[in-house]
């Protein structure tokens, strides 16, 4: 006698109606509802992180969301501590001291936090300012984050030679610029705005001590 497979008696009301097998539910991890959540915000701002937003864009349920966060403010707080550790991650790669060459990392540190090599990034990180200005627990986050900015660029301006008062008014000097530009719309500006941005770069680096002329006009920085 052929041996013929049993077929299920089980089938879902689904099954039964539509004659095909039930795709199995997604499981998403917490990271990916972080990721999805650090996305939305940065699109729409703290304000259009709500769960069913959430779970829709997964294309799963709130059921799903539940399972790893007791609440929204859960979600919110393992959010700042991603952006967080992800933020001083990429602060010590840009700005660990190599002796010889700390003029060239400062450099490089105002050309990578220009809007114009991260926009999403910078996206990231003017939605999360935002919300810091009405939240308490997102504005001690990004009070936690700039100090250490500008502690890493301290030491590298200090490690190129000059004093403690200098480095902190450098330092702060470089995020002041490389923040503001980011708010700007400055590309008309001037049809050298290339050259001005490398001049910038140079001055907020070595000041006085760069002997390399203006933009267009041939005059030192002072």
């Amino acid at each position: 006698m052929e041996n013929k497979p049993v077929k299920s008696s089980l089938k879902t009301s689904a099954g039964k109606s539509r004659g095909r097998a039930v795709a199995p539910r997604t499981q998403l991890d917490p990271e990916r509802w972080v990721d999805e959540a650090i996305d939305v915000l940065a699109k729409e701002g703290v304000s259009g992180l709500r769960v069913e937003v959430l779970a829709k864009r997964c294309g799963v349920t709130k059921g799903s969301f539940y399972w790893h966060f007791k609440d929204r403010q859960a979600l919110l707080d393992a959010l700042l501590e991603q952006w967080k550790v992800g933020r001083i991650r990429d602060i010590e790669k840009t700005t660990a001291v190599t002796p010889g060459n700390e003029r060239e990392q400062l450099h490089y540190a105002i050309e990578v936090y220009g809007a114009s090599r991260n926009r999403k990034g910078m996206s990231i990180e003017l939605a999360v300012r935002d919300w810091a200005r009405h939240d308490a627990r997102a504005a001690a986050v990004v009070e936690e984050v700039d100090l250490y900015r500008l502690e890493c660029t301290r030491k590298l301006f200090v490690a190129a030679g000059m004093s403690d008062a200098e480095a902190k008014s450098r330092s702060l000097l470089l995020y002041a610029y490389v923040f503001g530009q980011s708010l700007m719309a400055y590309d008309r500006f001037d049809p050298k705005i290339i050259d001005i941005k490398q001049w910038i770069s140079r001055y907020i680096v070595s000041g006085g001590a760069d002997k390399s002329t203006g933009p267009s006009d041939g005059t030192a920085p002072r």
